[in-house]
């Protein structure tokens, strides 16, 4: 399998470097990662995933097998019956007899960081209208923003980590207010926050384009991406295998080690996997 968008900087390269947001073709390549990591490290059927990613799951003697398959792959979003409207979101895994169980809506900013308020009020919206239909749902929310240094000459309403690498007080202000938007555990509790929440953002310099910009979120905050999807994870297990004893196909499979994807990638040991891919893949004891 070609190592292009299996590691999170490649996948956010193209993000980080072009200018040209026509078809979201710059924000693409990372919906791809999210779906095939919500397949491998998630055990998700890829064929529950919109879009769906160059994988395809098979079961033989009782063992899931992974495989790649470029032809698997497809664009295409999944609309969604919101409580109020329709809503086309990024990644969403459906399962039959069930219906939507993930969805992640993914938004990237590249500059012009006056307006992220807007976007907190979108995704207020989102989150509230899908809730409303499917208070089950386990709904995450992820932003990208461009680094931007100060540096570079970027104009202050476009500028991400000023110089001495402090945050932008805008970017600053709508982390804090990201962070009373996550943590929904119950079904029952606000339908305008979602299950996870991160915020990453991305260098732009060359040589480092594409990597995260690691001192912010804090280590501490609810907000980084490393723990964005095994928050997840945890809430969906919390919710459907967990109540659904009788439906087997809520259950997230844990894929055989022996698997044509791993194959691919040189090594079946679960380190030499997670050094692969960047994170842990799902694989049977």
């Amino acid at each position: 399998m070609p190592v292009e968008f299996l590691k999170l900087a490649d996948a956010l390269k193209v993000f980080a470097t072009t200018n040209a947001t026509q078809g979201q073709e710059h924000i693409r390549p990372f919906h791809r990662y999210v779906s095939l990591r919500l397949a491998i490290e998630g055990g998700f059927n890829p064929d529950e995933i919109t879009p769906h990613p160059p994988l395809r799951a098979s079961q033989t003697s009782g063992a899931w097998l992974l495989e790649h398959d470029p032809s698997a792959e497809t664009k295409a979003e999944l609309t969604v019956l919101g409580g109020m409207k329709t809503k086309k979101i990024d990644i969403v895994v459906a399962k039959d007899g069930i219906g939507p169980v993930v969805a992640v809506s993914i938004k990237g900013t590249l500059g012009a960081y006056r307006n992220l308020v807007n976007r907190m009020e979108e995704a207020l919206g989102d989150s509230t209208n899908l809730h409303v239909m499917y208070p089950g749902l386990v709904y995450g929310f992820l932003h990208l923003l461009r680094a931007n240094r100060q540096t570079s000459g970027y104009d202050p309403k476009d500028m991400g980590v000023a110089e001495g690498n402090s945050i932008s007080p805008m970017i600053q202000r709508y982390c804090d207010a990201l962070c009373e938007m996550t943590g929904r555990r119950l079904v029952r509790n606000d339908y305008t926050r979602y299950e996870a929440v991160a915020l990453a953002i991305v260098e732009n310099d060359p040589g480092i384009a594409g990597s995260l910009y690691r001192d912010f979120p804090p280590s501490e905050s609810l907000l980084r991406v490393d723990g964005f999807f095994s928050r997840l994870y945890a809430v969906y297990d919390l919710r459907f295998p967990f109540r659904a004893e009788s439906v087997p196909l809520a259950r997230r499979a844990a894929w055989d080690s022996d698997s044509p994807l791993f194959a691919s990638l040189g090594n079946k040991e679960a380190q030499s996997l997670e050094a692969a891919l960047g994170y842990r893949p799902r694989l049977a004891d």
